[in-house]
């Protein structure tokens, strides 16, 4: 991964590589209850600069949450949320994001919402691997393998 061969590294450097290198989005978003929209995503920073807080509201507004920096994940919709999680997994400019099933929860619309995104990040060059059992989401692919009876076939 990136360059590194990982059946060679302790955990500690796996650790690290996963933290740098991979960004995950799960289905029950997995937010901190007690802290904002802004902060769930500074928590997952690796480093911080003094362009943190900035970062953070840009990648917020881009997803349209500008005006939902300050709200608690009670306050915000499951598709909000699950924005929130998004920015998340993307802060740390990761090399692959890891999605598993990052629309179950979700509404038609909001699921479409939190695909366009991610095809809008896609374009800009993100890596992206996601796992679903919905069928809609194939739209959004560029690649679709299925994984049935313990074999993956490339469709």
């Amino acid at each position: 991964m990136n360059g590194i061969n990982i059946s060679k590294q302790n955990d500690r450097k796996l650790a690290k590589l996963r933290a740098n290198s991979l960004g995950f989005v799960f289905q029950n978003f997995n937010l901190i209850p007690t802290l904002t929209a802004s902060q769930n995503v500074e928590a997952a920073l690796t480093k911080r600069t003094k362009e943190t807080q900035k970062q953070v509201a840009e990648l917020l507004t881009k997803v349209g949450l500008g005006d939902r920096l300050h709200h608690l994940p009670s306050l915000l919709s499951g598709g909000e949320q699950q924005r929130v999680a998004l920015v998340r997994a993307l802060i740390n400019n990761p090399s692959i994001l890891l999605a598993d099933e990052p629309t179950g929860n979700l509404d038609s619309q909001s699921g479409a919402e939190i695909m366009e995104l991610l095809t809008e990040f896609n374009r800009q060059g993100q890596t992206i691997v996601m796992i679903t059992h919905s069928d809609y989401v194939k739209k959004y692919a560029n690649q679709v393998a299925k994984m049935q009876d313990g074999k993956l076939t490339m469709q």
